[in-house]
């Protein structure tokens, strides 16, 4: 019995523990000023968090946005979106510490991407706004009166002030994650459809580029430049090559697109140098593949312009898609293994190449170093007959 008592006390903590550390981190917390809130979320991203209390029947809702690891030269905003999803059409409230050490706090509707959270009335009444700064936390209080509904579309953000003055936020991690929708009733979050959609498609739109452009082009022209050395993969290592990249070219004809498609869906979202690399990629990506369409014979007078020309564009298109993508990887911002691991395929692939031009030089100049071995008359075989020769003309004279 004792040893059954001992083994149901060990569960019940086992169990006590884990409700505890999957508890919300803003149960936890306390107010300053006492207020109680029926209601709180931990928001995703950002450090932010969310305390609410919510009267169906009447519209009722009270709100303490909580942004912290924050400086005093930033600012907070939290907004609903009545009418869709993301940051555009959001009802904002926004608050930072001026340089005066007094506390700014208003309201402002969003009403495009280059915003800059000018001051002005939401779409609702909002009463008791008020805001305070402390220990790298900025909270804004608030009561809105909203329709009756069970759900609605959130987003928080925090940027740079400067000048007194919100400056525009990051557009690329967490600063394009933080939006959701909210069950007001169960106090469960849910994930913003647009932004999920969104973060999807740059997801997907990095991993095919990476593929294709950064792994498989480079891998194709090892195979042109190292396997064809071997007299015995002739002509399979040309079948290999033109399979590698045009297969990397359909699959990064994709990506492109996608980038293309996420470009035209944000037009207030801007990746000037990372657009135009890419454009100027997939240009150098098409020639390349066309050059197979008119690739002359290799006793053609023109066909060493036309290696000049191919190996030209195709280091081209190495070294941008490595860029560009090193540039993506700033503006996903993913976990760190990601880009470690692109890094890591970056230096095998040129250790690689570095062993097989090395191996390569070898085999050519072991070749060569024959070549002029048979081109060349024994001599050493002509001696005696030369003195044979020599002989007898002395002695017919």
């Amino acid at each position: 019995m004792g040893t059954i008592r001992k083994g149901v006390l060990f569960y019940c903590m086992l169990v006590s523990l884990f409700a505890s550390s999957c508890a919300k981190k803003c149960a936890k917390y306390s107010f300053a000023s006492n207020k109680l809130f029926k209601a709180c979320n931990d928001l995703p991203v950002l450090n932010a968090f969310l305390h609410w209390t919510y009267d169906p029947s009447s519209g009722y809702f009270q709100i303490a946005y909580r942004q912290t690891k924050i400086t005093s030269s930033s600012w907070a905003a939290w907004g609903i979106n009545p009418d869709a999803t993301g940051m555009v059409g959001a009802q904002a409230l926004v608050a930072y510490q001026k340089s005066d050490g007094s506390m700014r706090v208003y309201t402002s509707p969003v009403t495009d991407y280059k915003t800059t959270l000018q001051e002005g009335d939401l779409k609702f009444p909002v009463s008791d706004l008020s805001a305070t700064f402390a220990n790298n936390e900025i909270i804004i209080f608030a009561n809105l009166k909203i329709q009756n509904t069970s759900s609605l579309n959130q987003v928080w953000q925090n940027g740079p002030v400067a000048s007194d003055n919100p400056g525009g936020h990051a557009i690329s991690g967490a600063n394009i994650q933080s939006s959701g929708s909210l069950n007001l009733l169960s106090g469960e979050p849910g994930a913003s459809r647009g932004g999920n959609s969104k973060t999807k498609q740059r997801n997907i739109h990095g991993v095919l580029n990476a593929i294709s452009w950064g792994i498989m082009m480079p891998v194709g022209a090892l195979i042109a430049r190292y396997v064809k050395v071997f007299k015995v993969a002739d002509p399979a290592w040309f079948y290999l090559h033109v399979s590698c990249q045009t297969t990397a070219y359909i699959i990064g004809l994709v990506g492109w697109g996608t980038g293309l498609k996420l470009g035209g869906e944000s037009p207030g979202i801007q990746y000037s140098s990372h657009r135009y690399i890419g454009i100027t990629l997939f240009v150098f990506g098409t020639l390349q593949v066309l050059a197979l369409l008119v690739r002359p014979q290799k006793d053609h007078k023109y066909r060493l312009y036309w290696n000049i020309y191919h190996h030209t564009t195709g280091y081209m298109v190495i070294l941008l898609s490595i860029i560009n993508i090193f540039k993506g990887f700033d503006i996903l911002n993913p976990e760190k293994k990601w880009q470690r691991g692109y890094v890591a395929v970056i230096v095998i692939l040129s250790i690689s190449a570095a062993i097989l031009e090395v191996f390569t030089w070898c085999i050519v100049l072991k070749r060569k170093k024959a070549a002029i071995v048979e081109k060349t008359p024994n001599v050493a075989a002509k001696e005696p007959m030369t003195r044979n020769l020599q002989r007898n003309s002395s002695e017919t004279q």
